[in-house]
């Protein structure tokens, strides 16, 4: 695999390799076998492979959680040279090279944004997609991998492309989860000993909350999620919802929902000071 720091060598390796318009995974770095899992879907699809690392601070709300957002490039190189092949890259920009000026763009994506993560993280999904379309004209991608994890910015970035980049197939993966089911983050290696102990209990509490969606209502599913997160020492709910899949709308009673559509349970809260999302198909019984 190759390193390239700038958009000037990406096309250089373009020219030299011949290969174009790659499978392209962009992440934060600090990676785990979740971005392997999506690194392996590009790899098993496209003739060339790009993953980038770059921790994009247009997208953080808040300053001190981007001065601790896990930073291990060495580490991350060294896992990613097990599994890319001669011709794939690794494009690690400096933030300069990304915003050689300051970004005023602003990005409306009507009600996709303005609930869930958006209500809670203002301007979050604006930088996610400065630096997306930043990243997508560089690599100029004929697809991306996203992780199902983050979901709705999985549902931001397929309008993303829908609008400026319809060329670029947006495919979602699975989400990989430890053995006890908390989902793979990179913020997991922040947990404290005794947080990261408990950390299993919100996959399982989206178990047993989409399995009361049969018998129960959307208000006592939500009190129920909230009451099981929040009885956890020093963990504390932020929200938890149903939404339909592709507008983000959340349910508010069983009446409302459709057979022909799919519903996600979606849920972030704290662990002592770190930041926790995870998501699950609530389907209709």
């Amino acid at each position: 695999m190759k390193v390239l720091k700038t958009a000037k060598e990406v096309r250089e390796h373009y020219r030299v390799s011949v290969l174009r318009n790659p499978g392209f995974v962009p992440t934060m770095g600090a990676l785990h076998e979740g971005h392997l899992s999506l690194v392996g879907r590009a790899t098993g699809s496209c003739r060339m492979t790009a993953v980038s690392i770059f921790v994009n601070p247009t997208q953080f709300n808040d300053p001190d959680d981007l001065l601790k957002y896990p930073r291990t490039l060495d580490a991350d190189l060294q896992m990613l040279s097990g599994v890319l092949r001669e011709n794939d890259f690794v494009f690690v920009p400096s933030v300069e090279e990304i915003y050689p000026e300051p970004d005023t763009r602003r990005f409306d994506f009507g009600d996709l944004e303005r609930v869930m993560e958006g209500a809670h993280r203002p301007g979050h999904f604006n930088g996610v997609a400065q630096v997306v379309s930043r990243l997508f004209d560089i690599i100029r991608p004929s697809c991306a991998f996203f992780g199902q994890k983050d979901f709705q910015q999985l549902t931001i970035i397929r309008e993303l492309a829908r609008r400026e980049y319809p060329k670029t197939e947006i495919i979602a993966c699975p989400i990989v989860r430890e053995s006890d089911g908390l989902a793979m983050s990179s913020r997991n290696r922040r947990l404290l000993g005794h947080h990261r102990e408990r950390a299993g209990e919100i996959y399982r509490t989206l178990v047993a909350a989409s399995a009361m969606l049969a018998d129960f209502e959307i208000p006592e599913i939500r009190e129920f999620v909230t009451d099981r997160i929040n009885m956890i020492p020093d963990f504390r709910l932020e929200y938890f919802e149903i939404v339909e899949q592709d507008t983000l709308k959340p349910v508010r009673a069983r009446i409302g929902m459709s057979p022909e559509k799919k519903y996600y349970g979606c849920i972030a809260l704290r662990a002592g000071d770190v930041r926790l999302i995870d998501n699950m198909e609530f389907g209709l019984q």
